[in-house]
């Protein structure tokens, strides 16, 4: 997939518990010409959440990747993490609906999924689905734009 002239840099990490689901992830991405890498966790033995998510994060807030996919067992303490870096919209989608709805509403740049909640086709279609789906802008924009302009009131 395309972005700007080239493929879309995609970061893309999990915690124990979404390694098996994250690993298929990276694989699909990367047949469908995504830029994929992959920042662990490499091995089932039991990690924290939080130790994937906000390097993930902070590498997509800075441009680094043009966005973050997180995976973890329930989706939930990834998007907690995810959302208190600054620059970071992250939403949990389970459905392609929700995929599509998060990037054209809400312009989100890190897709969380739970591996409890999705089975791997859905995880590729909603990946897929909401990598391609462009932002509406429009009446969203100022929407978004409110979001932006709190993070950067904050001390």
């Amino acid at each position: 997939m395309m972005h700007t002239g080239k493929a879309i840099k995609v970061a893309i990490a999990a915690d124990h518990r979404g390694i098996a689901l994250k690993k298929k992830l990276a694989e699909f991405l990367q047949k469908n010409g995504y830029a994929v890498k992959d920042l662990g966790v490499h091995s089932e033995e039991p990690s924290d959440y939080p130790d994937v998510a906000f390097p993930l994060s902070k590498k997509v807030a800075s441009g680094e990747f043009d966005r973050g996919i997180l995976v973890c067992m329930s989706g939930t303490g990834m998007a907690i993490c995810a959302n208190k870096v600054k620059g970071v919209r992250a939403a949990i989608c389970d459905n392609l609906e929700h995929a599509k709805l998060s990037r054209e509403h809400n312009d989100a740049n890190v897709l969380i999924l739970g591996s409890k909640f999705v089975s791997d086709e859905a995880a590729c279609e909603i990946s897929k689905a909401w990598l391609e789906t462009p932002f509406e802008g429009g009446r969203h924009e100022q929407r978004v734009k409110k979001i932006i302009d709190f993070e950067n009131s904050q001390k």
